[in-house]
């Protein structure tokens, strides 16, 4: 029988990600402040230019995630927060993430203008499960990559092999494919 890693702590405050709505991160960012939960948003400024004019804006440094430290005990908290879909799971464990990332995270952001997170890459024959939309939880096995902004996966368990196009940054990586 598999055991599931929990990296909750009931007195000891730990770093989590969490999943949001698209464009919600500030919105979420804001309720978990106002609940006394400390959260962080890696947020970027970022030159936007229109045929008229030109802009800075604020924009997330990783879209719909945001970082809470939390014990055990805040968990269903957040999780019941608006627009909160879900913590980032790897392989159905809550693994923490560690103190130093957050902090170089900071750091960076406040060294450097313009900074470009990439996902993990995912290989043809991977095992990957949908984190968001209506077919969350979904598994299978990924075909091909058509584009940057778009996958392949073939869903086996139903009898019949169907594949469908997702944004690749709605995947997790489950298990290679054997």
């Amino acid at each position: 029988m598999m055991t599931w890693e929990n990296h909750l702590h009931d007195t000891t405050h730990k770093w989590f990600a969490i999943y949001t709505r698209f464009k919600r991160e500030k919105t979420v960012l804001k309720s978990l402040t106002a609940q006394g939960i400390e959260a962080y948003l890696p947020i970027q400024k970022v030159v936007r230019q229109w045929e008229r004019k030109t802009k800075t804006v604020e924009l997330p440094l990783i879209n719909c995630y945001v970082f809470v430290k939390i014990t055990k005990s805040q968990y269903k908290e957040v999780l019941s927060t608006r627009d909160v879909v879900t913590f980032v799971k790897f392989s159905k464990n809550l693994i923490a993430i560690p103190e130093e990332e957050i902090t170089l995270m900071r750091r960076v952001i406040g060294e450097y203008d313009q900074i470009e997170m990439t996902p993990i890459c995912f290989k043809e024959g991977e095992i990957v499960e949908i984190i968001s939309g209506n077919l969350t939880g979904i598994k299978g096995k990924l075909i091909t990559q058509r584009s940057k902004h778009e996958v392949v996966i073939a869903l086996e368990r139903i009898g019949f092999q169907m594949q469908i196009s997702v944004e690749p940054s709605l995947l997790r990586k489950v298990a290679a494919y054997i």
